[in-house]
């Protein structure tokens, strides 16, 4: 059998989509399992070995259709699941040339057109999204599958080089803190990071490396200068380095943002931070992590800005996050 995955992105939507391919995987060995993504996503996919092959297309800007609709027919696919609900998506998998192409109910789309280009619908309502994606695998006679992430651990040399920046032992435990989102809305204000820091190491010995992506550096930077030297900056992170990087921590603690989610997928142990998102859809999924939220005190839910004075994360207090990690790091 050949399938075809189709999710394009996000980084953590992808994340979330991968239990998916490995409950097809387990169900299915010896099939051909493919996944279509956005380019800029390739490396994470690069890392989940029952991956056969991985088409990465430009998903923004000008690009060839039919460039990829030829190599998307290269697959023979028996099967393709449109685990993303878009219009783009959905068209992409009809283009497939797949016999079965398998989307959502259209209640589930998230745009509701995309109904039209598939010839069979699976999927059923779900707190998390994790659960959305596997549920849709019943149209493969997969039923309430385990949730496992088979991520490789390549860049081990990173966690090395993060204990050097902390000027801690090669086996000493660290915390990480990732103070960057993508949203404005998502970021809570780098000296209450820089205060969780300073808890973290003096009431659990645990220094804190600050991870940054593109044009967050200086973010970063904010939260050590204001931690007491309890922090410091992380080297620059790939997708795998992060697996690595996570992996290793005793703790992290993020707004909602791909690496959370990536640390999620990685069993690190995580305390998040939640404003204009529903941490029961995509928040940590494990029973032991923790999160505080104020999505529903926020009036601009799944919105990139505040479109009001009273920004709802402000009103999240380290003390209220560091009881969480309290908690986080007992039951670790």
């Amino acid at each position: 059998m050949n399938i075809l995955i189709v999710r394009l992105g996000s980084l953590g939507d992808i994340i979330h989509a991968i239990p998916a391919a490995a409950a097809i995987r387990r169900a299915h060995p010896d099939a051909r399992i493919d996944w279509l993504v956005d380019v800029r996503h390739r490396e994470l996919l690069d890392l989940v070995p029952v991956i056969d092959r991985r088409i990465a297309v430009k998903t923004s800007g000008a690009g060839s259709v039919i460039e990829i609709v030829r190599e998307l027919r290269k697959g023979a696919y028996d099967v393709a699941i449109d685990l993303q609900g878009l219009l783009k998506s959905a068209v992409l998998a009809r283009l497939s040339g797949a016999r079965r192409v398998i989307g959502f109910p259209a209640p589930l789309l998230r745009e509701r057109a995309a109904r039209l280009f598939y010839t069979e619908t699976a999927g059923e309502p779900a707190p998390h999204v994790i659960y959305k994606n596997l549920s849709a695998l019943k149209a493969l006679g997969i039923r309430v599958p385990d949730v496992e992430f088979p991520l490789e651990d390549r860049k081990p040399e990173i966690v090395a080089a993060a204990r050097e920046r902390l000027g801690i032992g090669p086996q000493e435990r660290f915390a990480i803190i990732n103070p960057g989102a993508a949203w404005p809305n998502k970021r809570w204000p780098p000296v209450y990071f820089a205060e969780v820091a300073r808890v973290l190491a003096t009431r659990h010995q645990l220094r804190s490396i600050v991870l940054w992506g593109p044009f967050e550096e200086q973010l970063a930077a904010d939260v050590v200068a204001a931690s007491d030297g309890a922090a410091a900056v992380s080297p620059a992170t790939s997708v795998a380095d992060l697996v690595s990087l996570t992996r290793a921590a005793a703790v992290m603690i993020s707004g909602d943002t791909g690496p959370m989610h990536v640390a999620g997928a990685a069993g690190t142990p995580l305390v998040g931070i939640f404003g204009p998102t529903d941490p029961g859809r995509n928040g940590p999924w494990a029973e032991d992590d923790l999160t505080v939220s104020r999505y529903h005190a926020c009036a601009c839910h799944y919105q990139r800005r505040c479109r009001i004075a009273g920004w709802c994360l402000v009103d999240i207090s380290p003390q209220e996050v560091m009881k969480l990690v309290d908690r986080r790091l007992g039951h670790g």
